[in-house]
C-alpha cells in the first residue's frame, strides 16, 4: 500500500487536454506557446519538475475544455518532442498521442540569421523550416539555409 502523503495528487479535468511527458522545466515555454493563460480557459494546472521513472523528471499541463489543434502540437513539438497528449471526455482519456515533429514548420520560429530575408521588415514572408533532426529538434531555415539548434529553439520561447 502506498503512503498517501508522497503521492502527486492534480485534480482530474472533465474536458480538454492533458500534456504529458514534458521536458522538465519546459511547462511555461508552452504556456506561451498557447497564449496561455487567457481570458477564455479557466482552468490550466501546471506541474513542474516532477519525478518520473520513465525520463527522470517531466512537467505536466491540464488545459481543461480545450483540445490542441495540429497547428499547436507543431509548435508543442519543437519544446517538448517527447510529450504524450491525451484528450480528455467526461472524465477519461478517449485519444493518447506522442507529439511528432513535422517535416516542416512556419511562423512559429524566427531565423537568427539577421540577414535573412524573414528578418527583412520590408519582406512580408512567412520564416519557414525544415526539420533536419526530430529529436532534439534541429531546424534549417528554407530561405537562408541557417542551422538552428535547440538551444536556439527553446530561447525563442523563454
Amino acid at each position: 500500500m502506498k503512503n498517501n502523503k508522497t503521492e502527486l495528487k492534480i485534480k482530474a479535468i472533465e474536458n480538454g487536454t492533458v500534456i504529458d511527458h514534458i521536458s522538465a522545466n519546459k511547462a511555461l515555454h508552452i504556456l506561451k506557446i498557447l497564449g496561455l493563460p487567457d481570458s477564455e480557459t479557466k482552468n490550466v494546472t501546471v506541474a513542474m519538475n516532477v519525478s518520473s521513472n520513465e525520463v527522470g523528471r517531466k512537467d505536466i499541463l491540464k488545459i481543461e475544455n480545450r483540445e490542441l489543434d495540429h497547428r499547436e502540437l507543431n509548435q508543442i513539438a519543437l519544446i517538448a518532442p517527447k510529450a504524450t497528449i491525451n484528450i480528455i471526455r467526461n472524465f477519461e482519456p478517449v485519444k493518447k498521442d506522442k507529439i511528432q515533429l513535422p517535416d516542416k514548420i512556419s511562423s512559429i520560429l524566427k531565423c537568427t540569421n539577421p540577414k535573412c530575408i524573414t528578418n527583412n521588415k520590408n519582406e512580408p514572408i512567412t520564416p519557414q523550416f525544415n526539420v533536419i533532426n526530430k529529436y532534439p529538434p534541429v531546424v534549417r531555415c528554407h530561405y537562408c539555409e541557417k542551422l538552428i539548434k535547440t538551444e536556439d529553439i527553446d530561447k525563442q520561447f523563454e
